[in-house]
């Protein structure tokens, strides 16, 4: 069945304005009126939680838990890895050694030790932990998109929440998840909402087959190879396709003024023709100085470049600090591209060297600017990945020289901040190999309820197929004990 919103404004392509491949018109700029079960019209949360905005950090590949935040250091040799765990800034609380600037602020930041899903396989995973939704929809597809997916939790806070400050409800950067072999990942998108509901996809990052993790200081392959592992990170560039513009504009001030013409042409147009306030704003868009403040992060003070780390991982959290604080309700930052954090082999050394380093430089800087600021408090952060990995330890030698560890949907740790989470929490436990929940299990559908309840979203929220059929929104209760 392919589903669409119901009741949406219908708009010409030829007037489809584009963030690089993407239409801006399919950010959700005419989407303000989604909810007809239950419409949001004041702040509402059902576990006192105090956050407005969303940062969902996605880490595809799978960040092994016995690793990072769940560490075994009793376990034989085989289960435990090289890894030592140290103490934060919480009595009792140990996480890996790796990650010193996170232990620091453990105060600011809970962990959910025990959340666990059915599956190993990458595709399947990426859909569960992207859309919120433990099972694959009938016809699931794990080498591409289909219209039949279930829509991803980007693609329903971009349809149901408010617009503001003229911009997008709901961005996500600096990629979209691509298998090295160039298919695309599904789970990623809008599915049975139709594509109108598509979020924002920032494209500011190249596809490369094997350059993995913080490019260009970062850059790395899994099984060390000798390639080019050179990528470029750029703000995109901004252009108006389908007859708005008859040639690519090739550079950003000939856009500017491109555009400018353009609105003119349009607010005439307007007078006549009754363009609808979305297109016109949509059109506005492109010339806000808060969105060029907010994607030209290369260009950013020498300074907060280098707290936040001058590299794919530091530039996209900069990104997302300054979209949530422009206006953005939701930003889904992947946190590598697709499966670099998938630690087959070689693991120790990639995450010690490669992985690590940039990931606890960045979301410190994160936690710290939104403290300054006082949006920390209104900004819940998450970040998971799709499944975690074996307690044991294997080798591929036919792959890779170094051990590490397989696929793993049973179990892993899922990390909170901001937003009222209360800091130093640890939620649900794992076995003595970290490989399953044995005390308070969660599933996606509670992840996936916390950041909708975290967004106002009502429990009782419905968004409509073509049919005008209901389709609940939670699927699961949020997760109180993090507030």
């Amino acid at each position: 069945m392919s589903c669409q919103q119901y009741h949406h404004p219908k708009v010409s392509r030829r007037f489809a304005i584009q963030a690089g491949s993407i239409s801006l018109l399919g950010l959700g700029m005419n989407h303000v009126s989604a909810l007809q079960a239950a419409p949001i019209q004041k702040r509402y949360s059902t576990t006192g939680a105090q956050a407005k905005k969303v940062i969902y950090i996605f880490l595809s590949g799978g960040l092994a838990q016995q690793d990072s935040f769940d560490m075994k250091p009793d376990a034989p040799d085989d289960i435990r890895g090289d890894f030592n765990p140290i103490s934060t800034a919480t009595p009792g609380l140990q996480i890996c050694e790796h990650l010193p600037e996170l232990a620091k602020r453990s105060e600011q930041w809970s962990i959910v030790r025990s959340l666990t899903h059915k599956w190993n396989e990458h595709s399947q995973g990426h859909h569960i932990m992207l859309t919120g939704r433990t099972d694959v929809p009938t016809g699931f597809n794990p080498s591409a998109p289909k219209p039949t997916d279930y829509p991803a939790m980007a693609a329903i806070a971009n349809t149901v929440t408010q617009p503001q400050n003229n911009l997008p409800p709901v961005a996500i950067l600096p990629e979209r998840l691509v298998h090295q072999s160039g298919r695309v990942i599904p789970g990623q998108f809008a599915g049975q909402m139709g594509e109108e509901a598509n979020p924002w996809f920032i494209e500011a990052a190249s596809f490369h087959r094997q350059s993995y993790g913080a490019f260009p200081e970062y850059a790395f392959d899994h099984q060390e190879r000798k390639v080019d592992l050179t990528r470029k990170y750029e703000a995109p560039n901004l252009e108006l396709p389908h007859g708005l513009a008859e040639n690519r504009f090739v550079d950003r001030l000939k856009l500017v003024n491109s555009v400018t013409d353009q609105k003119r042409q349009l607010d005439k147009s307007a007078q006549t023709e009754q363009f609808d306030r979305y297109r016109q704003q949509a059109i506005s868009l492109l010339t806000d100085p808060k969105v060029q403040f907010a994607l030209d992060v290369t260009n950013a003070e020498e300074q907060i470049q280098e707290r936040y780390g001058k590299n794919c991982f530091g530039w996209s959290l900069l990104m997302a600090r300054r979209l949530v604080s422009a206006g953005v309700n939701m930003v889904q930052v992947n946190l590598g591209n697709d499966e670099a954090w998938d630690t087959h082999g070689n693991a120790f050394p990639h995450l010690k060297d490669n992985l690590f380093p940039p990931t606890d430089k960045a979301l410190a800087a994160l936690l710290d600017d939104l403290e300054a600021s006082g949006e920390l408090d209104e900004t819940l952060i998450v970040m998971a990945g799709e499944f975690g990995r074996t307690p044991k330890i294997s080798l591929l030698p036919s792959h890779y020289e170094l051990p590490g560890r397989d696929h793993h949907g049973a179990l892993q740790t899922v990390w909170f901040a901001g937003g009222g989470v209360r800091g130093g929490n640890v939620i649900g436990k794992s076995d003595k190999h970290g490989g399953y929940p044995v005390d308070n299990p969660k599933t996606p559908e509670h992840m996936a309820a916390t950041i909708y309840d975290a967004l106002g979203i009502p429990a009782t929220a419905a968004w409509y197929d073509a049919e005008n059929r209901p389709h609940q929104i939670y699927h699961g209760e949020p997760i109180h004990e993090l507030f």
